[in-house]
């Protein structure tokens, strides 16, 4: 008796953790995230910073539908074939109710066809491609980054007053690049029909031989230069292009080239007068980002760089979907997230319902020095909503039934 006793209070027991176990797990809202973490350590160093940050507001606030919520993240290997991988085991194996995250914009394709495939919510976070929202898009895929075409378009202002006629062209070899490099060419003649490009350069992402693609940018003689290579590749160019001469008296424009995670490490390098999209962090003088500057000063003892901000807004805005929806059910979240608006430390922001793009902008100025570091002045904050197609050209983009 003692023997059977005891057997049906461990059994008991056991059961009681069990249900415990699955009680506590409902309490979370799992979301999954995948992202290139060792590939391009720049950008998503800050970028999960951000993403920590705003998760532990949000749960030190009560969570969301009284859940906390809990991210369980993976790197996807900076491969397409390894993020569909990695985001599947998210969704088996781990039970996330959403997927979010991705930098490179062929990963965020990949995991984009993924969700459509398998119905499953994706905010995508960072990859820029157009494609993602428009040819690619589905009704599963949101996402929060102004896209390539608009940051190109909130360049081509600048180029088009500059009054340079021969341009040059630098990009990296992927879908980023090459989206960037063809809407460059197809808004330029646009303005002004007698544009010429007189070279391309497309060397491989991470492979750039900086001391080619300067001489070349020198034999074509261009009097201005579009560039689109970032990250290592960018400080080889602005290097070697410095050391020749090859940026003077030319007008550069440049997407990307003036946030933190790509400008600080040229230091006193940084190539002044340049016209580029960035972050000029610390001169944002609106309340909200001057909170979550100094709240993600405190949290991590660092300055926030643009992927700081993109992670921060990326959690900040599945938060409140959930909460529209008031549920994690997918097509529930897909209807709060169509015309979802919400405040952020970039203002204010709407997910459009006709391409599921959010209206997140960027800031546009030139590189300045400042401190023996470069900056950005004479900036301005570009409401993406400023630079995006009406709804009746979006619909000839997206697929049908979209």
């Amino acid at each position: 008796m003692t023997v059977f006793r005891s057997f049906r209070v461990a059994a008991l027991t056991a059961l009681g953790a069990l249900l415990a176990t699955g009680a506590s797990a409902q309490q979370t809202i799992k979301i999954g995230e995948l992202n290139s973490y060792k590939a391009q350590p720049a950008f998503l160093d800050p970028y999960k910073k951000g993403w920590e940050l705003a998760v532990e507001e949000i749960n030190a606030a009560g969570g969301v539908l009284g859940r906390k919520l809990e991210v369980i993240s993976r790197d996807d290997g900076a491969n397409p074939g390894d993020a569909v991988r990695v985001a599947e085991e998210l969704v088996t194996r781990e039970g996330v109710s959403m997927l979010t995250g991705t930098f490179l914009s062929h990963i965020g394709l990949a995991v984009t066809e993924f969700a459509g495939k398998r119905q499953v919510f994706f905010l995508a976070a960072e990859p820029l491609t157009d494609k993602i929202t428009w040819q690619n898009g589905n009704r599963y895929t949101f996402r929060l980054r102004a896209s390539t075409y608009m940051q190109v378009a909130m360049l081509i202002p600048y180029a088009v007053e500059s009054k340079k006629k021969r341009w040059a062209l630098v990009y990296p070899n992927f879908e980023y690049g090459q989206s960037a490099a063809g809407w460059f060419k197809d808004m330029m003649k646009a303005k002004v029909p007698d544009v010429e490009f007189v070279t391309e350069q497309a060397p491989p992402l991470g492979r750039v031989d900086a001391g080619a693609v300067v001489q070349a940018i020198d034999d074509a003689k261009p009097d201005g230069i579009f560039n689109v290579l970032f990250g290592a590749d960018l400080a080889k160019l602005v290097r070697e292009g410095t050391t020749r001469g090859t940026f003077k008296n030319r007008t550069v424009v440049s997407l990307l080239s003036g946030e933190p995670e790509y400008l600080d490490p040229l230091k006193e390098e940084a190539p002044v007068g340049w016209i580029v999209t960035g972050y000029p962090w610390d001169e944002i003088n609106t309340p909200e980002h001057k909170g979550f500057a100094a709240a993600y000063q405190k949290r991590w003892n660092d300055y926030p760089r643009l992927g700081s901000i993109v992670g921060y807004i990326t959690i900040k805005s599945l938060a409140a979907g959930i909460a529209k929806a008031g549920s994690t059910d997918t097509e529930k979240l897909i209807s709060a997230f169509r015309g979802l608006k919400l405040d952020s430390p970039a203002g204010p922001i709407v997910y459009r319902a006709s391409d599921h793009q959010s209206t997140m902008g960027a800031w546009v100025g030139e590189i300045a020095m400042k401190g023996g570091r470069g900056t950005m002045r004479n900036f301005k904050y570009v409401d993406g909503a400023a630079v995006l197609p009406s709804d009746a050209e979006v619909k000839k983009l997206r697929p049908a039934g979209m």
